[in-house]
Parts: structure tokens; C-alpha cells; sequence
């Protein structure tokens, strides 16, 4: 089996890709990864295009990492999280790979949708900063240090 990214362990730093084109939501995540003293490795792009890039390590993405988790944005120019979300799952090398919805839809036929498309979770995003910082600390605390991660990465 390929070697797994660097998360396989609870508790092990771990690569996090967040698929976000908000600015102030990218500021606000990685704040609350530093606050919270996680030691993880955050990746940022910004657009559903550059997100398979990185995952399929395309183009400038060639040497990127195999993320462990993915959390991920469904509005997005180019590509929307929807569309990222059903080409991973159609993906041999992706389909197991954990993708956390995070959002600031609230609307019903998002969450339904996302997860027919295999979702392992759906968080909205908050309004407040410091609400939106808590989730992603709720985030780490589970998904980093309770939940066992597939091994993943490539040949």
C-alpha cells in the first residue's frame, strides 16, 4: 500500500488540505490551528480546480503531500465543492480519503447532497470568529486526535 501521509495515528501531525477562497476564513483557521497548538501542516488553495491539482499532484502541485483530511469549502469559483467532492469519490487514489465539509451553508439540500456524495462530515461555519475558531479546534480535536486516518499517498 502507498505510504499514508503523516496522520495514520491519532494524535500524529497530520497534512490538512482547506480548499477555501474567503480570505478572512483562511486567516481565521489557521489562527485557530495556532491557538490551539496543532502541529499539523495546513495547505491552502483556493479554487475546486487547484484542489484536484493538488490532489492528483498536477503541475505545480507535483510535490505536494497526500493530505490526510481535506476540509473543503462547497462555494468556490471555477470548480464548487460539490463537483470536487464527486470527482474524488469516482477517484480510485481519492475515494477514501476524508472530506470535511465546512461551510456557511445551512441549507438542507446542501448537507443532503454532500453527503450522497460521501461526505464524512458536514460543519457550518459560524458567523462569529470566535465560534468559527472553536469549530476548527472541535475539528482537530476529533478528526486529529480520536479518529484513526486511512493510509493514503501515492507510489
Amino acid at each position: 500500500m502507498p505510504e499514508a501521509g503523516s496522520g495514520g495515528e491519532p494524535g500524529d501531525p497530520a497534512d490538512i488540505l482547506l480548499v477555501e477562497d474567503n480570505p478572512g476564513d483562511v486567516r481565521l483557521t489557521r489562527e485557530a490551528f495556532t491557538e490551539g497548538g496543532i502541529s499539523n501542516t495546513l495547505h491552502v488553495v483556493t479554487d475546486g480546480v487547484e484542489a484536484m491539482a493538488f490532489l492528483e499532484q498536477r503541475g505545480e502541485y507535483a510535490d505536494a503531500p497526500r493530505p490526510d483530511v481535506v476540509l473543503l469549502d462547497l462555494n468556490l469559483p471555477r470548480k464548487n465543492g460539490d463537483e470536487v467532492l464527486a470527482e474524488m469519490r469516482a477517484d480510485e487514489d481519492l475515494q477514501y480519503l476524508p472530506v470535511i465539509v465546512l461551510t456557511s451553508s445551512e441549507a438542507e439540500e446542501d448537507i443532503v447532497e454532500s453527503y450522497e456524495l460521501q461526505a464524512n462530515a458536514y460543519l457550518t461555519k459560524p458567523v462569529d470568529p470566535e465560534q468559527f475558531i472553536e469549530t476548527v479546534r472541535t475539528f482537530k480535536s476529533f478528526w486529529l486526535s480520536v479518529v484513526r486516518l486511512p493510509p493514503g499517498g501515492r507510489d
